[in-house]
């Protein structure tokens, strides 16, 4: 089958938040881009993930003329709560630092820029078959595909970007031999769960017990997301709603009295843990962005912010390649990318470690973790090191 050959300056595999914000910001620089995804829109639009924003995410999106329903829709958290020994600490971020951060689904985030990528009549092409790349290390990198009518076609580059997520076939497409694999598996995975109910608390409270970890969490006034640790062969169809709420309720419990606010559970799942950096994250002319070169545990709240920032380094090599003919940014985009990505896998990995319970951990290493969460909580430095990691460093 003869494919036909669309010709533009940048293509970006991948329509999630990462691509189509890169896809955004190039085509308010005045530079061409075409975006192609396997997914449909409404299958994206209707995957629901998490989303703790940082303050430099939401600025991105206010600031480059996306409709701001983030700050109408989502909502500004100042704080979180660590509790343990069944007793809560608060940690005030606009206090220690005077910054916050803001509730809003990554599903929302996809819904605002594949609207602004519509309205200015961006080039986005759902629902595409057999994705492949190829001359990545030419002055001509090439995406094929198979589109949704069904015709073969074949996108000439000048610079081709991964953007498609952790199974990426961008990442997949770099010889072995040119990429390193760094990457760590958790020995307990989340048990995730959307119920109907208010919200039991106005922030995220990250709950240490000797039960093991809870995340409480929100969406919205009427649903919310909440998880606790477990094993990751736990199989989430076999659990009820009164064993779900049991578990999660004995995590939080303590003098104080907390109570959990109940509802149906209508969605149940197991989400394994993973720390992952493709190093470098680039070759020849392709580029990896957000989950194709790196995946972080949830636990830090930094995936989406880990893609948004990527991009936003990323725009700014491709805009100074096009405006300057220089090559120095993206010959630095990886070196750059990497030094905040691996910040946020300490960060990920400090705060995982330090909020579960190892099964088989013994007296001393159970106490110790409680000896480090009241290092952590009860020195200002300390909390002031976790409100400015949680809340996004400066971009630079």
């Amino acid at each position: 089958m003869n494919a036909r050959i669309d010709i533009t300056q940048v293509g970006i595999v991948g329509a999630g938040p990462a691509g189509l914000m890169l896809s955004h910001l190039l085509a308010k620089a005045g530079i061409d881009n075409i975006v192609v995804e396997k997914r449909d829109r409404e299958t994206i639009a209707n995957t629901h993930r998490a989303g703790i924003l940082e303050h430099g995410s939401v600025r991105l999106l206010t600031d480059t003329d996306i409709d701001g329903r983030v700050l109408t829709a989502g909502h500004r958290h100042e704080g979180i709560d660590l509790r343990f020994a069944g007793e809560s600490h608060r940690i005030d971020f606009a206090d220690l630092i005077g910054e916050s951060v803001w509730l809003y689904p990554q599903n929302e985030v996809f819904i605002d820029l594949a609207a602004a990528r519509e309205r200015d009549g961006g080039d986005v092409r759902y629902s595409v078959l057999d994705t492949e790349v190829l001359d990545q290390t030419t002055d001509t990198p090439k995406i094929r595909f198979i589109d949704v009518d069904g015709a073969a076609v074949e996108i000439h580059c000048d610079i081709l970007v991964g953007a498609d997520g952790s199974q990426s076939v961008c990442r997949q497409s770099i010889p072995q031999h040119a990429r390193t694999d760094n990457f760590v598996e958790y020995p307990f995975a989340w048990f995730g769960i959307l119920t109907e109910a208010p919200p039991s608390a106005p922030e995220l409270i990250y709950a240490n017990s000797e039960h093991g970890f809870a995340l409480i969490s929100q969406r919205s006034g009427t649903v919310q997301r909440m998880y606790f640790q477990c094993d990751p062969g736990t199989d989430a169809s076999v659990w009820n709603e009164d064993q779900i709420w049991e578990e999660l309720q004995k995590r939080v419990d303590g003098p104080d009295g907390f109570q959990l606010k109940r509802g149906p559970v209508f969605e149940q799942m197991v989400l394994p843990f993973r720390s992952y950096v493709c190093e470098p994250m680039r070759y020849g002319n392709l580029f990896l962005v957000g989950d194709a070169g790196h995946t972080v545990p949830p636990t830090g709240a930094k995936g989406l912010n880990l893609a948004l920032a990527d991009v936003r380094v990323l725009f700014e090599a491709i805009d100074s390649f096009y405006t300057s003919e220089s090559h120095d940014l993206l010959d630095g985009y990886s070196a750059t990318a990497l030094r905040r990505v691996w910040r946020a896998q300490n960060f990920s990995y400090w705060m995982t470690n330090m909020l579960h319970t190892d099964a088989d951990a013994n007296p001393f290493e159970r106490k110790r973790t409680l000896g480090e969460l009241v290092s952590v909580t009860s020195s200002r430095y300390g909390r002031q090191y976790l409100a400015e990691s949680y809340t996004g460093w400066p971009h630079h």
